[in-house]
Formats: structure tokens, C-alpha cells, sequence
């Protein structure tokens, strides 16, 4: 009888500390008086530049929205993966992230893997929302999705205008990445905004994925003499592209997307002269002087002791997008939550914006000017 008064006393004991642990938190795993983010990103791998850069933007942010009392009083608790920038590996992490009762994710960098990932997102109707990742495909037709930068298309069609109006542009010619949606996708905006501006497009080139010399197609580029080469890629290949165009003899101005911001930390600095005077499309500009990204660069550069990166800004903005939709949000419900980030008018660092039909930011575009050896904003492009 004893020893039956005694179990039943452990008994009773177990209940109430497994409830007592209920109570603090859902059956995700998350606590009532935290609000648990995911994020996935390349933080080791050839994009780990992209990926490092981005999640100390989002730290940062949520270091600064928890210091000043969290979200509705409930402290953010970052999830942080690290995807390598591979596709299996994304959605491996989000599922992850999922499973872990996370009320948001974020990432990734890359396209192909956010695309895989918005895919995956369907099933769970999570708010998931890419900072940097460009290919139009990524929130086609998926409520649940959103970006904070722009797309490839919007990227293309920029740099057509710049290429015409600010760099007098008559002839242009184009090489691309096959293996790229990302780098196809900008060059096929490019090339109809060109035509449609009047320049002629006098060369186009292609490589694949692992190629790494480019002499042919340099030299075929070369006979044509154009006054602008887009190179719509990634900073690491960016890095053995450019020297080799000017081995070819190649003197047209290099412009690109966003892709080239990270190029400065890459290029050896014996090469460093070959990019000088390109051009890339990017989202801010750390010589903006207004008060917002003053702040936010002074900040960034105390808690890491480097310059922030346009990645760095637009993981920084998503966060404060989240904060403000889910304050908005009528309740904690995935369809409240994703109502409120499609309705937001968002002033962020950068820039201002709403989201169009696709869960697309609609916003003009920092011109990047490489010069001496490091970023120098140029102008702004909006879109016509």
C-alpha cells in the first residue's frame, strides 16, 4: 500500500512538471513569451560570403527590436542554419526549421535554393521570406512567399537604362551562366530593354556551371569592341571572368546585378585594377547620408568591424518587416501574419516600398560604382 501511495505520488509529481513545462511552451517547442524565427543560409561553402553577411544583418536587428522590448513583449529567438548553398541542404534545413515550431523563415541567399524552399513552404503555409533571392519563380503564385530585394527581370531592365542613359551605351554585348536562372534571367531582361532602347546588342556568350576558362568566348567578344559587357554572376566567378576579359583585350565597361557585391574581398589585389569603373545594380549604398542608414552603418561596422553589405541591409529590413506585420497582424495565425506582410507600406533601409501582385517589392535601385578599390555609389535607377 506504501509503496502504491508512493507511485502515485511520482505520478502526480511528473504530471505537473510536464505540465508546468507546457505551459511555457507550444507543442512546437517554442516558448509563449518568445517568438521563435528560422533563418537558412550559406555560412560555410563558396556563398558563405553572401550567407555570414546576411544573418549579421538579422542578429543585428533582432538584437536591437529585443532591446527595445521584442514583439508585442515577446523577445525573437533566432534558429540559424546553415545550408551551404546547396538546394538538398536548404530544404533539408527549413523542414528543420519547421519542425522546430519557428513562426517565420528566413533565406535563403541563392535562387535555386529559395525557389526549392518556397516550393517545400506550400504544404506548411508558413510566411517565409527570401532577402536576396532574385528568380521571379520564387513567389509566382504562392501566398505564403515574399522577398526583400528585387528580381532578376526588374535587375535587367534597370541596368538597360543605365547602360543608355548614364553610360551613352550604343553597342552591348552580353555573357551568361546556362546554368544560371539567376544570370539568364537578368541577360533576357537586359537584352529586350536594350533593343527597346535603341542599343545594339552585338555579342552574346554562354559557359557552364564548373567551366572555368573563358578565353573563346572573351575572344569573340573582343572582336565586337562593345561599349558596355554584362556579366549577370556570382562575385566568385565574377573573379575569373574579369581578369581574363581584359587579357582578351576587352575595354567595355563591366556592369551586373547584385550578384557583384562581395567582388572586393574576392579579387586578388594584383587584379584589383580589371573591375575598376564597373557598374552593379544594388539595394542601398553605405554613403547614403540619411539619417536611417547612417545609423544602421554606424552600428553595423561597431558590431562587426567591417562594412555592411547590401545582404547585411536587406536581412536587417526583413526582420523589422516581420516585427511590423506581426504587429499588425489581427492574430498569430499564419494567414493573419501573411495578410499583414502583403498589406505592409515598408520604410526600411533599403528603401520604401509595397509589394505588387507577386509578393514583389516595388522600389528603384542603388547604381554601384567600383573605383579605387572599393564601392562607390553612383546614382539611382527607377524603372520606366
Amino acid at each position: 500500500m506504501k509503496n502504491k501511495i508512493k507511485n502515485v505520488g511520482i505520478v502526480a509529481m511528473m504530471v505537473a512538471v510536464f505540465t508546468a513545462c507546457g505551459a511555457k511552451a507550444n507543442e512546437g517547442g517554442q516558448k509563449d513569451s518568445e517568438i521563435k524565427l528560422g533563418s537558412t543560409f550559406p555560412l560555410t561553402g563558396q556563398y558563405s560570403n553572401y550567407g555570414i553577411s546576411t544573418v549579421n544583418g538579422i542578429k543585428m536587428a533582432i538584437d536591437e527590436i529585443n532591446e527595445n522590448g521584442g514583439i508585442k513583449g515577446k523577445k525573437i529567438v533566432l534558429d540559424s542554419m546553415d545550408d551551404k548553398g546547396e538546394l538538398t541542404d536548404s530544404v533539408t534545413s527549413y523542414n528543420k526549421l519547421v519542425e522546430s515550431g519557428v513562426s517565420a523563415v528566413i533565406g535563403t541567399n541563392t535562387s535555386a535554393p529559395s525557389n526549392a524552399i518556397a516550393e517545400a513552404s506550400q504544404k506548411d503555409g508558413i510566411p517565409v521570406i527570401t532577402p536576396t533571392g532574385t528568380e521571379e519563380s520564387i513567389t509566382a503564385s504562392k501566398d505564403n512567399v515574399f522577398r526583400t530585394c528585387f528580381t532578376n527581370p526588374y535587375q535587367g531592365n534597370l541596368l538597360a537604362i543605365f547602360a543608355k542613359d548614364k553610360l551613352k551605351a550604343k553597342t552591348a554585348a552580353i555573357m551568361t551562366n546556362s546554368s544560371s536562372d539567376y544570370s539568364t534571367g537578368i541577360a533576357d531582361a537586359f537584352e529586350k530593354k536594350a533593343k527597346e532602347l535603341g542599343i545594339e546588342i552585338v555579342a552574346k556568350e554562354s559557359y557552364g556551371e564548373n567551366d572555368t576558362d573563358f578565353k573563346a568566348q572573351l575572344t569573340s567578344i573582343s572582336k565586337k569592341q562593345p561599349d558596355v559587357l554584362l556579366l549577370p554572376e556570382y562575385y566568385e566567378k565574377l573573379a575569373l571572368i574579369t581578369p581574363q576579359a581584359r587579357d582578351a583585350g576587352i575595354k567595355a565597361s563591366f556592369i551586373g546585378g547584385d550578384g557583384w557585391d562581395g567582388i572586393i574581398k574576392t579579387m586578388d589585389k594584383s587584379s584589383m585594377g580589371v573591375i575598376e569603373n564597373s557598374y552593379f545594380t544594388n539595394h542601398f549604398s553605405i554613403e547614403d547620408t540619411s539619417p536611417k542608414v547612417s545609423d544602421f552603418v554606424k552600428k553595423y561596422k561597431e558590431k562587426y568591424k567591417e562594412d555592411p553589405t547590401a545582404f547585411s541591409a536587406l536581412g536587417f529590413d526583413t526582420v523589422y518587416m516581420i516585427k511590423e506585420a506581426f504587429e499588425k497582424a489581427k492574430s498569430d495565425s499564419n494567414e493573419d501574419r501573411i495578410k499583414a506582410i502583403k498589406e505592409l507600406d515598408f520604410d526600411g533601409i533599403t528603401g520604401k516600398f509595397k509589394f505588387d501582385e507577386n509578393n514583389n517589392p516595388q522600389k528603384a535601385a542603388s547604381i554601384m560604382k567600383i573605383e579605387k578599390g572599393e564601392y562607390r555609389f553612383d546614382s539611382i535607377i527607377n524603372p520606366r
